[in-house]
């Protein structure tokens, strides 16, 4: 077989959670080329403000949970997805959320709302499609989203997202665990970690210090764009990557080896 015949996701079904903004809401423009995908949106996003052409049907809301439940019950969602594609081949957990202040002044209701979305949600959804479709048909490809925050600490004069860096750190260590676990049933589980990317969670430290400024932390002297995960999801998703499983790939310009 080819490594073009490898990376070709033809036939296969995706779902990507976080799909109303920021590189959830722009992956499924390449999912799309690639595989049968379907955009999981966070409850309060009921649209987005850039619709994907052929995927808006596609795309969904999750049916009765409210903004501040949506994660707490993800496995309705999990099964409605079920419902809907009727199996799922492969699972990017895109979805995230931060929060900045200063550890001494973080607020336990906004580190429970970080570690609700980011942790236990990844932790439900993953559970749910595993049981119901992974598992049985013995076949699939978990692609988690970290970041380097979970790799390693932030410059204190650029931001503080304590609850943020031991999310991430928790689903890298997910990441591995559960790879451990589920190898048995053919089924890769794998996490990227970008480094720093414009997106809502980012345009604030974006305005404050500029992009050549942030550029500056990383060897290639750049940050990083939409483009630059895309291979590495295909990777991860695809049969060229079928023997990569409890890896954490950072995509960070070669900021994680300052």
């Amino acid at each position: 077989m080819s490594l073009k015949q490898r990376l070709d996701l033809s036939g296969r079904t995706a779902l990507i959670t976080g799909g109303s903004r920021g590189w959830g809401c722009r992956s499924p423009r390449a999912w799309a080329k690639w595989a049968r995908a379907s955009c999981c949106r966070r409850a309060r996003a009921m649209s987005s403000k850039r619709p994907v052409p052929g995927l808006a049907r596609r795309a969904w809301t999750p049916a009765g949970s409210p903004p501040t439940a949506h994660w707490t019950r993800c496995s309705a969602p999990g099964r409605q997805a079920i419902e809907r594609l009727g199996h799922v081949d492969i699972l990017v957990n895109n979805a995230g959320a931060t929060w900045g202040a200063p550890a001494e002044d973080h607020p336990v209701e906004a580190w429970d709302k970080v570690m609700n979305l980011n942790i236990r949600g990844v932790f439900l959804l993953t559970q749910a499609i595993g049981k119901a479709s992974m598992i049985p048909r013995q076949y699939g490809r978990i692609v988690n989203v970290a970041s380097i925050a979970g790799l390693l600490g932030n410059p204190p004069e650029l931001m503080h997202t304590i609850a943020y860096n031991t999310s991430k750190g928790a689903l890298v260590n997910f990441t591995r665990a559960l790879a451990c676990e589920w190898g048995h049933h053919n089924i890769t589980v794998n996490a990227l970690a970008p480094g720093f990317f414009p997106s809502k969670m980012t345009k604030g430290v974006l305005a404050q210090f500029g992009a050549e400024a942030l550029a500056r932390f990383a060897p290639l002297k750049r940050i990083g764009d939409e483009e630059d995960l895309k291979g590495a999801a295909l990777l991860f998703a695809s049969d060229a990557g079928r023997h990569i499983t409890g890896q954490v790939l950072a995509v960070d310009g070669g900021v994680s080896v300052y």
